[in-house]
Formats: structure tokens, C-alpha cells, sequence
């Protein structure tokens, strides 16, 4: 009779985490653009998130040119809790900070911008304040997607829905956020930045 033994998890080098709030009334919010991004990587990459620990949804990429084993997650603690399941799989998987990479709303930048950072505070953004006291540390890089300014409620708008004429441009700036990911895993932060963060003339 023959025994298989099941065959061990990938171990990642990166984890990239995209922040959103999970539920299907959030589906498609300003707040949930992360979520989408992780989603568009999944979508590349042949990944579902089938793991179900640390307080989130994962599950491993393996960027194929970099040959880099990625943890693609979405948080399932709600928004402003975030840190708790960021810092929980970086902790068990042994990934320095560095390499934790966040994917985020920002409505300091114009609707579908999207802007590569290094490090850096939270801003009002709750989510990013979760993490950042979590991990203890700013120093971790970020892709931020701009949904731009409330008009309303800080609350209210990033819990809104994109207007018509803004969901094309929202799409196209996913697929450059995930873009941005991919750069950042393959080529670095430096590079990352030159290739992501144009003039908003030249975008």
C-alpha cells in the first residue's frame, strides 16, 4: 500500500496584501480597490486564495520571470483591522517588512493615479494605520490607487461606488497597480517608482 505524504506549502519571499472590507455589499466601494488588485494578480498568475488562516484569505503566486514565490492575501478582518492578519503571515512566514507590500485607496491622489512609495506614514487611511502600528515599522513599500477627494464624508465616499465615467479609468489603473506589484517583486522599488509614478501629463 502506498503512502503520499502531502506535499509541503510553498515557502514565499514577498507578500503582497491588497485592503478592502470583505462582503458583497463592498464589492466594487472606492475602499475595496486592493481587493481588486489581488484579484487581477490571481487572474495572471492562475492563483485562487484557498488558504484560510491568519485572519485572511491567501494563496502563493510564483512569479514566473523573477521565479519569486509571492503570498497574495486579502485581509478578512474588516479594514481597520488589517494589521492582525499582515503582521500574522509575515511573522509565520519569516518575511522582513520590506517585503510586505500594501495595496491601498488614497484619496490624497486624483481618481485612477497610481503611485508607488517605499515607505511612509498612514494619512487618515485606517486601514494603513492598522498595519503600520502592527508590523511596528513604516518601512514597508505601498501601491496606492487614488479615488480622489470626498465630496461627502470621508466615510461615505470611500464606501461609495465609482461613477460611470470613472470605472474605465479605474480598471485601467488596477491592471497598472498590479502591474506595479510585479515591478516591485522583479525589479525593486527604485525602478517600480521610475516606471510607475509619471506626471499626471504624461499618464
Amino acid at each position: 500500500m502506498a503512502f503520499f505524504r502531502r506535499k509541503p506549502p510553498p515557502q514565499p519571499t514577498w507578500l503582497v496584501v491588497g485592503l478592502g472590507n470583505l462582503g458583497g455589499e463592498y464589492d466594487g466601494t472606492r475602499h475595496n480597490v486592493g481587493f481588486e488588485v489581488i484579484r487581477e494578480l490571481c487572474a495572471r498568475h492562475g492563483v485562487k486564495l484557498t488558504e484560510r488562516r491568519f485572519r485572511a484569505h491567501y494563496g502563493f503566486a510564483t512569479f514566473e520571470k523573477e521565479g519569486e514565490v509571492v503570498c497574495l492575501a486579502k485581509p478578512m478582518t474588516y479594514m481597520n483591522l488589517s494589521g492582525q492578519a499582515v503582521s500574522q503571515l509575515s511573522r509565520h512566514f519569516g518575511i522582513p517588512s520590506e517585503r510586505v507590500v500594501i495595496i491601498y485607496d488614497e484619496m490624497d491622489l486624483d481618481v485612477a493615479r497610481v503611485q508607488v512609495k517605499p515607505k511612509g506614514g498612514a494619512g487618515t487611511h485606517n486601514g494603513m494605520k492598522s498595519i503600520i502600528s502592527s508590523l511596528g515599522t513604516q518601512e514597508f513599500p505601498r501601491v496606492r490607487i487614488g479615488i480622489g477627494k470626498p465630496t461627502v464624508s470621508g466615510v461615505d465616499h470611500v464606501l461609495s461606488r465609482f461613477d460611470r465615467d470613472e470605472i474605465e479609468p479605474i480598471r485601467d489603473a488596477i491592471r497598472r497597480a498590479a502591474d506595479a506589484c510585479e515591478l516591485i517583486v522583479g525589479s525593486g522599488i527604485d525602478i517600480a517608482m521610475n516606471r510607475v509614478n509619471l506626471p499626471a501629463d504624461a499618464e
